[in-house]
């Protein structure tokens, strides 16, 4: 069975340093899976984080620190031009009256951080599920603005941030979903991908962020794994990307479902995917209410509620189905 942990830390310090040499060893062969000389140096990843997301950089060097101050460890934190990776996903506006974020997470077990982090830093209060131990592939922050991300379905790969990197950042620096859809415009990312951005006025805005094209901000209420078409159809069709769109596309215009039943939705197959002998398949189920800055983690039959005024720090043996124990 798996292993979660909530970890909560206002300042980069103890807990953080001893998370990150705990994983190191497993990020650091993921990161030179293509060689030392395929990832871009020390001095190129700074300059690319001064150029584009300055205002973390003071961040971005303390866990630097924290992380012991080697070269490898620094061009890793900085997530730019990172390995390609690939997952599935599928998130939704609810279209109730609350704002209410929902998404499964579709990714291989073993290249998971199974961390709920909460942080403080740079006086921003910041809760979400953990990638790289300070990116986020979800999250909320206490201004009231929840941010999640899908694969766009792409194969091209070129020069920027990996994009969790991207995510803490919107959640440090964003307070609304137009400032969010500003920021996710002009920051380079290395793959193709969807970000959706809720705040707590339930405006929301979803980019597709690309490598070779500028960003396409877009009022979708979904988004799966696939940009405006279907590019990389073998892709397309191993996920269920258009299927899976058209079945929330469903649930949000003929059904109106009530708040638990469109949850509960995701849990359940098309959206609910146990294909990890194939590659991947969905690790959790997340629920954002950004106006009340909370955040659920469901599995079948398990839920882990967290709050950003509330959090509690602890860890859980949850069940996935089909992850061998």
């Amino acid at each position: 069975m798996p292993l979660w942990r909530a970890i909560s830390e206002d300042e980069p310090g103890p807990k953080w340093a001893a998370l990150f040499h705990e994983y190191w060893p497993d990020y650091r062969r993921w990161w030179l899976r293509e060689g030392d000389a395929a990832r871009p140096t020390y001095l190129e990843s700074r300059r690319a984080l001064e150029a584009h997301m300055p205002e973390i950089v003071p961040l971005y060097d303390r866990l630097c620190e924290l992380a012991g101050g080697g070269d490898q460890a620094a061009r890793f934190l900085s997530f730019h031009t990172p390995p390609p990776y690939l997952s599935g996903c599928s998130q939704a506006i609810w279209p109730g009256r609350e704002p209410v974020m929902v998404r499964n997470y579709d990714y291989a077990p073993n290249a998971f951080d199974s961390l709920i982090l909460r942080t403080r830093w740079q006086g921003r209060t910041v809760m979400g599920v953990s990638d790289g131990l300070w990116g986020l592939v979800d999250g909320v922050n206490d201004a009231g603005l929840a941010v999640s991300l899908t694969f766009g379905g792409r194969r091209i790969v070129g020069e920027g941030f990996g994009v969790p990197i991207i995510l803490r950042y919107v959640l440090q620096t964003c307070s609304t979903a137009e400032e969010a859809g500003a920021a996710l415009a002009r920051i380079p990312t290395h793959m193709s991908y969807n970000v959706t951005a809720l705040d707590r006025r339930r405006k929301f805005v979803t980019a597709m962020l690309s490598p070779d094209r500028p960003a396409i901000l877009t009022h979708a209420a979904v988004a799966t794994n696939h940009q405006e078409n279907v590019e990389w159809v073998s892709h397309a069709r191993f996920t269920a990307t258009v299927e899976r769109e058209r079945y929330l596309l469903q649930r949000l215009t003929l059904h109106r479902d009530p708040e638990e039943k469109f949850v509960s939705a995701f849990l359940k197959p098309p959206l609910y995917s146990t294909a990890f002998a194939h590659g991947f398949g969905t690790l959790y189920t997340a629920v954002y209410r950004p106006r009340r800055g909370q955040m659920e983690v469901r599995w079948p039959g398990t839920t882990w509620r967290q709050s950003l005024g509330g959090f509690e720090e602890g860890v859980r043996h949850v069940e996935v189905p089909g992850v061998a124990v």
